[in-house]
């Protein structure tokens, strides 16, 4: 039987020697790597922090003792030794593990991460409370390198340091490499400063030199002068320590032993503290080590060459990118930007052959969009592609500095309506209700690549912020052959007692519904909406005029989606069916799942129809 298999819960760690903590790594890796090959998820980052979490559990004892993992997607080593091994084949599936910690799913995930740079800020509220009620507990926060480049967390640690707050915050850095000679300094630095004869005995020096007459103070100030100096010259986390952490590293993320010495070390220190840990993606799997960003959110893969399994055909992210370097070429202000997603968002190729107009801000959508606003008032046509659910970061910077200004901005809104296996933190399903009630903002709909160019054209014409949202999925070409367009509405069908309006996505869903309708004898008329703002109610109207019913399908929350306009314009004249999704946060699961789950899939559709003739005969 291996380690791993007998592993139930944390406090079990604590009766293994460090041979059997390391061959549990291993059992770890092998593990994720096999699971993550059929489920597909975050394996780089997760094979990181092996290490990390082996040593975390098997010091402190979660969960009186606290962990908040950012982003979360680091977390599968956690979740594996906090009783959830027998349900990770389930991972990222509809009604299995979530792939990131979820406070339902075990009493060891304290706080639920998916947007990065949220875990000092937590773990720092966590901490305070618990010094308030007088629980002494560890509380601490582990937060990638990438991580924090994201503006909230360095306000977290401002206002730690000013605080005092006694909690732990481990900088899992996988850019940088370790220099041994440092690293054996920085060790020995770190067991000096932090043994507790040293920091006796400094205190106790300090307050000597202070009772010396006239000469007491001002020793003092010297002698402080030269240990910040001797500070500067050997410690690397000065930036840290000057916020008011005790910083220690930087220290091997794979070496088990420094480790557990570390945060054994740490147990006793007051104030906050910094542990740099130096940790490689993909550890353990050489494919994921040799292409750790390919490896960062992965699909099903073969384990024996990592190779991915591919999907052939262009997706709406291909079809933005190609058109966005056709603008390029004949527009030289147009400029792109995004928040460390260069190659999600589909501007690696912008970046690599247009490098000077390209910025990447890091994980830093406030940033991103206010910067953006700053370049149009220069005169340049900023392009910022951001994920729909990472919009939300930005919203007051979208409104106030953006919009208020009637700036020139193009947001180019990836992963529009459900994106899956993900879950609850990155369903792009709240933007479009956030974003409609912006004046001075268009909203553009597109649904195939013909869409996707001619928006692309009117965004860049445009003297005012426009934004263009579209899903993940794959562009099927022949809605192209089956489309007609009229202003802000593309027809499929105009003939038919019910009218079914969709957008985006669900016009491929409703196309599939409307063919297996007509085979059963009920036709009914098919409409896309281009435009969700502006929206008008008199224009709508009037199209409707010669339809009985009519029937919305969208992947947007139903309470403020564009069935809301559309039952507005409508006001009573007949009725209206609206499919779209609850006011809840929608589960992970694969997509065509979670749309037959919510009812807004084709047979869905087809159900609705039906019953809506039924009772136009009734």
């Amino acid at each position: 039987m291996s380690i791993l298999e007998q592993i139930d819960g944390p406090e079990q760690l604590k009766h293994l020697n460090i041979n059997q903590l390391e061959a549990l790594a291993k059992e770890i890796r092998e593990e994720i790597i096999s699971s993550v090959s059929r489920t597909g998820g975050h394996l780089a980052s997760s094979l990181g922090t092996v290490e990390i979490t082996l040593a975390w559990h098997y010091v402190f004892s979660s969960p009186k003792d606290q962990v908040i993992w950012d982003v979360g997607h680091q977390s599968y080593a956690h979740k594996l030794i906090t009783g959830r091994k027998d349900k990770f084949c389930t991972l990222r599936q509809l009604g299995g593990l979530s792939g990131f910690p979820k406070r339902c799913e075990s009493e060891h995930d304290i706080f639920e991460t998916g947007h990065s740079a949220t875990s000092i800020s937590a773990a720092m509220g966590i901490a305070e409370a618990y010094k308030l009620k007088g629980i002494e507990q560890n509380v601490t926060a582990v937060i990638g390198d990438g991580a924090l480049t994201g503006g909230m967390a360095f306000e977290a640690i401002n206002h730690a340091g000013h605080l005092d707050t006694d909690f732990l915050v481990i900088l899992n850095d996988n850019e940088m490499s370790i220099d041994s000679n440092v690293g054996a300094l920085s060790n020995y630095l770190d067991r000096v400063r932090t043994g507790s004869m040293y920091l006796s005995t400094k205190r106790g020096v300090a307050s000597w030199i202070e009772k010396i007459p006239m000469l007491g103070k001002p020793l003092k100030r010297g002698i402080e002068r030269f240990k910040d100096r001797l500070k500067y010259f050997f410690i690397s986390g000065i930036l840290f320590e000057e916020l008011g952490f005790t910083y220690l590293g930087p220290v091997d993320g794979h070496d088990l032993r420094a480790l557990i010495d570390h945060l054994e070390r740490i147990k006793s220190l007051e104030g906050p503290v910094m542990l740099h840990v130096i940790t490689q993606k993909g550890r353990g799997y050489t494919p994921a080590m040799d292409h750790p960003e390919k490896f960062h959110g992965v699909g099903s893969f073969q384990v024996s060459d990592g190779t991915i399994v591919k999907k052939d055909r262009k997706t709406f992210t291909q079809c933005f990118s190609e058109q966005l370097l056709k603008q390029a070429e004949k527009r030289e202000e147009l400029v792109a930007i995004t928040a460390a997603m260069a190659k999600g968002t589909g501007l690696s190729e912008f970046q690599q052959r247009y490098p000077t107009r390209f910025y990447d801000t890091a994980i830093a959508e406030q940033h991103a969009v206010t910067f953006a606003a700053g370049l149009a008032t220069a005169g340049l046509k900023p392009v910022v592609a951001i994920y729909a659910t990472f919009m939300q970061r930005a919203v007051d910077q979208v409104i106030h500095d953006v919009c208020m200004q009637n700036l020139p901005v193009v947001f180019c809104v990836d992963r529009a309506g459900l994106v899956g296996q993900d879950g609850e933190t990155h369903q792009g399903i709240m933007d479009l209700g956030i974003f409609k009630s912006v004046p001075n903002l268009e909203i553009l709909l597109p649904c195939d690549e013909e869409d996707m160019e001619l928006m692309m054209n009117e965004a860049m014409e445009k003297d005012g912020p426009v934004m263009i949202r579209y899903p993940r999925d794959i562009v099927l070409p022949r809605i192209h052959e089956l489309k007609t367009i009229e202003g802000d509405y593309s027809w499929i069908e105009k003939e038919g007692d019910i009218l079914v309006v969709s957008a985006s996505n669900s016009m491929i869903t409703c196309i599939k519904a409307r063919e297996q309708l007509k085979e059963q004898g009920i036709s009914v008329a098919l409409m896309g909406l281009r435009k969700a703002k502006p929206f008008s109610s008199e224009e709508f109207a009037d199209l409707i005029e010669k339809y009985k019913a009519v029937l919305v399908v969208e992947e947007n929350c139903q309470e403020n989606g564009l069935g809301a306009s559309i039952l507005q314009a409508v006001n009573c004249q007949i009725p209206v069916r609206r499919l779209a999704l609850p006011d809840a946060f929608i589960e992970h699961g694969e997509t065509q799942d979670l749309r037959k789950k919510f009812g807004i899939d084709d047979v869905s559709v087809i159900n609705a129809c039906i019953e809506l003739k039924k009772d136009l005969i009734d």
